[in-house]
Order: structure tokens, then C-alpha cells, then sequence
């Protein structure tokens, strides 16, 4: 169980038996989990849809076409205690005000953020299941439902930052709301990825609480993800990727609109506009796809706690014809989890600013090997990664000493592959680009003699000109 995610028995013992608004203080993963139990403890030997239909009363998930699906929400059982009700309500009731904050999400211990609706709408979906792998509704419930008015007609996302992740209180979006944040379609591939999960009878938890613990909240130990269990939110991407097509997804939406028209009393779309519509929705799954299937996911300066850049950043003209690979040397040891992967980059920015004397953290991009890529100078930004070729490439370091021994196999993929797609489909890289370590470029031992001989054989590597 991870450090940061409910330190053990003792201390759950200790939350229930303080009041409900001292154990909710802030919007994360944890709070909710605790909610959850509290509620499970008020009615003993409730099963888990039974919980998410009291779940769902609470937070007013109820509309026609979620009944469509589930049948309508429990208000039956032990009255709930008002506090907790009014918690659950503002956890799970997803909107965007005005200036740009996002509610209904929580922080969990990965260091994302995850819309609760369709995490909890997929999982009832999966328990209502009588075929494995079959699960009635499935995307429609998650994907599908907040899309039915404009399906991905606008940009995806975007992400954004909490004010403190010791204590998250207000979410804010770092861009313009669209149709569906990140929060959101985290909570999509959370939805989908335990539905489907829990379709297998086999599989199906005793308790809620357990399945999300079991989820969010698993600690990684020394080999990283390349030794983790299958089902743990880190690996969410890589999960929704293996169990969905776009095209099915893009299927799924236009059934919503149509169930939707029909729910509103409205006529069958004729055979033009069905057309039409669909044309929309599989232009707009190329994104999606693009964005949050094969791209890895980015941990935002706000969120590991960056200082500000000192002076004014130069501009970078992309795309660019270089990535160059580093490894950090100090701290010289991989992280594992947000917490410590944080506080490593915010070590790294205070040694290059404080006694290098730079503006910045020198690296565009750090893997941490707790399954995240940290933004640093970024796509746009030029980096002090690389003398004499900063203006040309994008310099990407792991963190870790490697002279002796490699990152974890999955960090090197989401670089490799993940972050080298998402640098040349987003047009940050072009397509022939040329992979090169540090020290082929600068007297060096970067980045140390494992990692060197490893990106040798990675395609897009390339010798030195001479």
C-alpha cells in the first residue's frame, strides 16, 4: 500500500471514530475511499452495487439515461449521515464553473486527478453484468454520456493543478474547458478498465472500498512497474489501449446521441446526419487516441511544485531534429512514487537555478519510474540540457544514476515510444528525428554506460557526424 495512500489499519480506525468533515478535509482519493467505507459501515453486508446505488442517490447521478442502464438510484437503507451525504454529492457531481475550476474530481496517490462519475458509473455498469467481457452500456456510462450535445467537435482537455497535494482544496485548468478534460477521461479509463473487471464473476470485490484501495493505492517496490500488478491505476493507459478499439468508441458515441434523442422524445436522425455525426466523432477519436492511448501521462510544473522560470524563457522553432537522453546521476536513485519524484525535480531545479546559476531546470522532460513523464522546460521552451545543442533538440533525462544498471523497462518505453509519438504527432519532432545520448555530443559520461549501450539499439539513434 502506498505511504501516501492510508497508513494502515491503525489510522482508518482512528478516521472513523473522529467526525466525517475532520476526515474529508480536502479532495483526495483517500477521503473518497474513507466516504466510501463509512458508508459500507453504515449498512454491514451490503454488496458493492447496493453502496454505488447509495453512491449514486447522494450525488444525484440519476437522470434518464443513466437509468436507462442502471435502473434507478437507491434512497432506501440507513439514513446516511448529512455530512457525509453533502461530501459525496460535491465529490462526485461533475462541472467546470466559469473560472476555469473543475469539481467532482479528486487527487489520487499517482499523482492525477480523476473525475469520480464515470469511475463509478463504469463499475455498476461491470457488476450488473451477467457475461464476462460483455458489459451492457459500458462506454456509453463513461465516455459517451457528457459527449451527446457536441462529441469531440473541441479540443481535448486540457489538465490542470491542484493549490497544494498534501491538502487539495481547488482544482484549476491550465487552458479553456473543453467537452472533456483529462480529469474526465481519467475517470473514463478508470471506469472501463474495473467494469470490465468486474464483469467476471470471479472477480467482483466484497467490498468497494477494497477494489479502489486495491487500485489506487498499490506501492511500488524497487523494479517499478515492471514488477507491479496488472490492475493499479498507473497503468490505466496501457489497460483502456488493450480492451478498446476507436472504432468501437466512436460507435458508442453516436449510440449515446441517438439514446439520448430518443429518451428527449426527438425523432431518429436520418441517414445524412447519422452520417454526418459520425464523420465528426471518428475525426475527434484521432485525437483522443493520439492524446490519452499512445501518449504517456505528464505531470504539469504546477504539480510537482516548480519554481518560476527566472527572466525570459527563448522560444523554441519546431519542430526540432534532435532528442538527446540523460540520466540525472544525482539523485541517483529511480523514484517510485509522485511524492518522491516531485520532491527530486524540485531538488534538480533548486541545484540548476540555485548553484549552476540557470533560469530553469535544464531538462525538457524527466521519466520518473512511478509511470509518469515531469514536465520541465517543456515543448516550447529551449532547455540547458545539452551545450552548444539546446536550440535543436529536446532533452530528456531519467531519473537515476545509470552507469551500472537501465531505468525500468516501462519508463524506457514511455519515452522510446510513448513520448517520441506524442512529440512527432503532435509536430515537436520530425518524423526522422535523431535519438542521441549526452555524451556523444558533450565531454561527458551521461548518460552512464548502461543506459548509453540501451539507446544504441532504440530506433531513431544515430552516430555523431564527423
Amino acid at each position: 500500500m502506498d505511504k501516501g495512500c492510508w497508513k494502515g489499519t491503525l489510522v482508518l480506525v482512528v478516521v472513523l471514530v473522529s467526525t466525517y468533515a475532520e476526515a474529508s478535509s480536502s479532495w483526495h482519493m483517500d477521503d473518497f475511499i474513507k466516504a466510501v467505507k463509512q458508508v459500507e459501515d453504515g449498512d454491514p453486508g451490503s454488496e458493492p452495487v447496493a453502496v454505488l446505488r447509495r453512491l449514486r442517490g447522494a450525488a444525484g447521478l440519476n437522470d434518464a439515461f443513466i437509468q436507462h442502464f442502471l435502473g434507478n438510484a437507491d434512497s432506501s437503507g440507513p439514513e446516511m449521515n448529512s455530512n457525509l451525504s453533502v461530501y459525496i454529492n460535491r465529490a462526485v457531481h461533475h462541472r467546470v464553473t466559469e473560472d476555469a475550476k473543475e469539481e467532482g474530481v479528486v487527487l489520487t496517490p499517482d499523482g492525477t486527478t480523476v473525475a469520480l462519475a464515470p469511475l463509478l458509473l463504469g463499475i455498476e455498469a461491470g457488476l450488473l453484468s451477467k457475461t464476462t467481457g460483455r458489459v451492457r452500456g459500458l462506454y456509453q456510462l463513461t465516455l459517451a454520456k457528457d459527449l451527446h450535445s457536441s462529441p469531440l467537435t473541441q479540443h481535448l482537455g486540457p489538465d490542470g493543478c491542484w493549490d497544494s497535494v498534501t491538502s487539495p482544496q481547488v482544482f484549476t485548468l491550465l487552458d479553456s474547458p473543453s467537452m472533456l478534460t483529462t480529469a474526465q477521461v481519467n475517470g473514463v479509463m478508470d471506469g472501463v478498465v474495473l467494469g470490465m473487471e468486474v464483469s467476471t464473476k470471479s472477480r467482483r470485490p466484497a467490498k468497494l472500498s477494497d477494489l479502489l484501495m486495491e487500485y489506487y493505492c498499490h506501492q511500488l517496490e524497487s523494479k517499478g512497474l515492471d514488477a507491479a500488478p496488472r490492475l493499479i491505476s498507473r497503468r490505466r493507459r496501457e489497460n483502456f489501449r488493450g480492451l478498446v478499439a476507436p472504432p468501437v468508441l466512436a460507435r458508442q458515441v453516436v449510440k449515446s446521441v441517438e439514446l439520448w434523442r430518443t429518451l428527449k422524445g426527438r425523432s431518429k436522425m436520418d441517414v445524412k446526419k447519422g452520417k454526418q455525426l459520425m464523420a465528426v466523432v471518428k475525426e475527434g477519436m484521432k485525437g483522443f487516441t493520439h492524446k490519452y492511448m499512445d501518449c504517456p501521462p505528464f505531470i504539469p510544473r504546477c504539480m510537482w511544485g516548480a519554481e518560476p522560470y527566472r527572466g525570459t524563457p527563448t522560444n523554441l522553432s519546431l519542430p526540432l531534429s534532435f532528442m538527446f537522453i540523460h540520466h540525472t546521476h544525482t539523485p541517483g536513485k529511480p523514484c517510485l512514487t509522485f511524492q518522491q519524484c516531485s520532491a527530486d525535480m524540485r531538488s534538480m531545479q533548486r541545484f540548476h537555478q540555485e548553484d549552476r546559476g540557470w533560469n530553469d531546470i535544464g531538462y525538457s522532460f524527466v521519466a520518473g519510474s512511478d509511470g509518469n513523464i515531469y514536465e520541465g522546460r517543456g515543448w516550447h521552451w529551449q532547455g540547458a540540457h545539452t551545450l552548444g545543442h539546446n536550440s535543436v533538440g529536446f532533452g530528456v533525462s531519467f531519473i537515476g544514476n545509470y552507469a551500472a544498471s537501465l531505468p525500468s523497462q516501462h519508463s524506457m518505453g514511455l519515452v522510446r515510444d510513448q513520448l517520441a509519438s506524442r512529440a512527432i504527432g503532435g509536430g515537436r519532432l520530425v518524423a526522422n528525428f535523431t535519438l542521441q545520448g549526452h555524451r556523444q555530443v558533450v565531454n561527458t559520461s551521461c548518460p552512464g554506460d548502461a543506459l548509453y549501450n540501451e539507446i544504441r539499439g532504440w530506433e531513431h539513434y544515430g552516430e555523431v557526424e564527423k
